[in-house]
């Protein structure tokens, strides 16, 4: 009895692997060419890019991530990669670029604030510190659409 209990538990403690963002395919990824492909047929290959670069030069990203997680414990990235299509002004690959988990950045945060720069306000303060603000000296009769 203990060992059908034994069987039972162990698959309940295996992680559990989960894909995120762009599913790669080698064999796709491979057939991107600079100076022979254009973005019209990149988007045919690949799909639609993860995100955009919004400044420079025009660059499409496709980023993957598997994670793995193990019951009551957060995810963790397994596998991790970055494929960064550059196109010139007239939308031709200039360059292709692959990246891994060695570019990831883990990052820990410093408490539960962000820090900002100004005076400490309470929710109170916040939600009534406008009253009285609004129609205050200068809209008398001087103020705008006053005539002469």
């Amino acid at each position: 009895m203990l060992l059908v209990g034994v069987a039972a538990a162990l698959p309940a403690c295996s992680a559990i692997r989960e894909s995120r963002g762009y599913i790669v395919d080698p064999v796709l990824t491979g057939a991107i060419q600079p100076r022979i492909d254009n973005q019209q047929s990149v988007e045919g290959t690949l799909g639609r890019p993860t995100f955009v670069s919004q400044y420079g030069t025009p660059t499409w990203f496709y980023v993957s991530s598997i994670t793995g997680q193990r019951p009551f414990s957060r995810p963790k990235i397994k596998e991790h990669s970055v494929l960064a299509v550059t196109f010139d002004d007239a939308g031709r690959v200039v360059d292709v670029k692959r990246s891994g988990v060695d570019q990831v950045v883990f990052l820990d945060p410093n408490g539960d604030k962000t820090p900002t720069l100004g005076r400490e306000r309470g929710f109170l303060q916040d939600l009534f510190g406008n009253i009285g603000q609004v129609g205050g000296a200068g809209l008398g009769a001087g103020g705008p659409g006053a005539g002469p």
